[in-house]
């Protein structure tokens, strides 16, 4: 049986159908799950003031990239081959810096506030009953859409994925337990978990393809 060749369109299809599906589940969850989840995870908060501190935290996430980056580069440059591994991690590497970079600005386009109030400078869900977005608003109280934890965990899953699928179950069961921390711990409402993951996904599974494409044409 000869192989068909996929149509160029196919793969955008898909991901336009994935962005649909995206926006559905999170429209769903903002309109009849968010608040009743949000409401949930603070009953079961015992130490507010210790979940208050870990979401003040600096992100050890991009620190971490770009040192992986430059001696990754220092690497290469002494003329030696990377590995499968080392190829996976400046992957993983580039695409943590885009998650970040794309989802600081879609926390500046969205504006939307937390469900807890982890920052003093905004109004949250559970002490003041703020519920919504502020386009442009900017801040660090006005940051809680899309997730940027969900986003850069599964832009580093969605390499992975790729690189050693063998241990999929395991990524999947990375990704279940990251979301049910932020939503659990009331970080996130649950439509910003979802937007995050989809965001990490996208931008995860895009430059992995650049990357591999990029070593093709070599």
């Amino acid at each position: 049986m000869i192989a068909t060749k996929e149509k160029p369109m196919a793969p955008l299809m898909r991901w336009f159908l994935s962005l649909m599906a995206a926006v559905l589940m999170a429209s769903i969850s903002y309109f009849w799950l968010d608040q009743p989840i949000a409401r949930l995870a603070h009953s079961w908060l015992p130490h507010h003031a210790t979940f208050e501190r870990v979401s003040h935290t600096p992100d050890p996430f991009v620190p971490l990239t770009v040192l992986t980056l430059v001696v990754l580069a220092l690497w290469t440059i002494s003329g030696r081959i990377l590995s499968k591994i080392q190829n996976a991690a400046v992957v993983c590497s580039l695409s943590v810096l885009m998650a970040e970079a794309t989802k600081n600005q879609l926390k500046f386009v969205f504006g939307r506030t937390w469900p807890e109030a982890w920052f003093p400078d905004g109004p949250s869900f559970i002490r003041d009953g703020a519920y919504g977005f502020h386009a442009f608003h900017g801040g660090l109280g006005y940051g809680s859409f899309p997730s940027g934890h969900m986003a850069v965990a599964c832009a580093i899953i969605s390499v992975l994925w790729s690189y050693y699928p063998k241990l999929r179950a395991v990524y999947l069961l990375a990704a279940l337990s990251a979301a049910g921390g932020l939503i659990g711990g009331n970080y996130h409402f649950l439509s910003d978990v979802i937007v995050g993951a989809f965001i990490g996904i996208l931008i995860g599974a895009m430059i992995t393809q650049l990357w591999q494409a990029r070593r093709a044409s070599n």
